[in-house]
């Protein structure tokens, strides 16, 4: 069995034959943690680095933002068994969207991957 994650979206599975998967992720990043021990994971599609931009929207869709998406995902693992000493964090994306570096003007991409390793730093990861 297949879950698709969507943009601003998270998915968790405790059943070891699912397969979580996104697409199109672009400047997005799809973040995953996975627990072998208790065999448990997730992944969420974050669209953009801090829900200080937006803190309505990300009342509502928290998987938007790489902060409290990623906070979102550790909980739903945790919440399935998951502990923190056994997880593999993994992400892919965070590409940037223009020919060059200079076109690239807000560097959504990477300021993505750079908000996610802090946060990952900041937690022992």
């Amino acid at each position: 069995m297949r879950k698709v994650v969507g943009v601003s979206d998270l998915k968790v599975s405790e059943n070891v034959g699912e397969v979580i998967i996104t697409y199109a992720l672009g400047s997005c990043l799809g973040i995953t943690a996975y627990d072998p021990v208790a065999r448990v994971g997730g992944m969420v599609h974050v669209m953009l680095p801090l829900a200080k931009a937006d803190p309505e929207k990300a009342k509502t869709k928290p998987a938007m933002y790489v902060d409290t998406g990623l906070a979102l995902l550790l909980n739903e693992v945790y919440n399935l068994g998951a502990q923190k000493k056994n997880l593999e964090i993994t992400v892919a994306g965070g590409s940037s969207m223009k020919k060059n570096e200079e076109e690239d003007y807000f560097k959504i991409g990477k300021r993505n991957f750079t908000v996610l390793r802090k946060l990952l730093w900041k937690n022992g990861f």
